[in-house]
């Protein structure tokens, strides 16, 4: 042990350096710190190899839904998203194309979305279709359904305007059509 002088009183203080953890003692108004050999279990993901290890790690333990296994679970999410937040960057895509993949990914059908977003399937249909736009709300449930970042669908897109079927040739469109008066 190393001494350490100090008539400053402290009581179970604990110090993380180094990936070693240091513990102060009081005996006899001295202070002690001690070095415990001990690692700590996780830490900051660095590493392609270390961060699959830890999805792995936190899928299993998300599936043995053990209530003592919470806070491994919360810190190895925390880890991980920070991780993913550095290194896998959503690219300046179209948000509909994130959502059909994501949709494609997690096999669900136009029918499913519409009961994720609590919208009716013709309103989804023209999100897909690029009719109507994503909605703040919309964009809220889809990023809290997906565990996403609001900005992967909250990005500027183009919509497609529908045509009228009916004139084929826009030089009709603003022309007056003669009416003829039958008296």
């Amino acid at each position: 042990m190393e001494k350490i002088k100090s008539t400053c009183i402290l009581c179970g203080l604990v110090h993380v350096q180094n990936t070693r953890i240091y513990s102060m003692l009081i005996y006899n108004t001295q202070l002690y710190y001690t070095k415990m050999s001990t690692k700590l279990k996780y830490s900051i993901i660095k590493t392609e190899d270390q961060y699959n290890e830890y999805c792995d790690i936190h899928e299993k333990l998300v599936f043995e839904e053990n209530e003592s296994n919470e806070d491994e679970i919360e810190l190895l999410s925390l880890l991980i998203e920070k991780y993913d937040d550095e290194h896998y960057v959503i690219p300046n895509s179209d948000p509909i194309e994130i959502l059909k993949s994501l949709m494609k990914e997690h096999q669900l059908k136009a029918k499913d979305l519409s009961e994720i977003l609590s919208l009716s399937k013709g309103t989804v249909s023209k999100i897909l279709n690029y009719q109507t736009g994503l909605s703040k709300e919309t964009i809220r449930s889809l990023s809290t359904h997906f565990k996403l970042n609001q900005e992967a669908f909250n990005r500027p897109y183009k919509l497609k305007i529908p045509t009228n079927n009916k004139v084929t040739n826009a030089a009709y469109m603003n022309t007056r059509k003669k009416i003829k008066h039958l008296a």
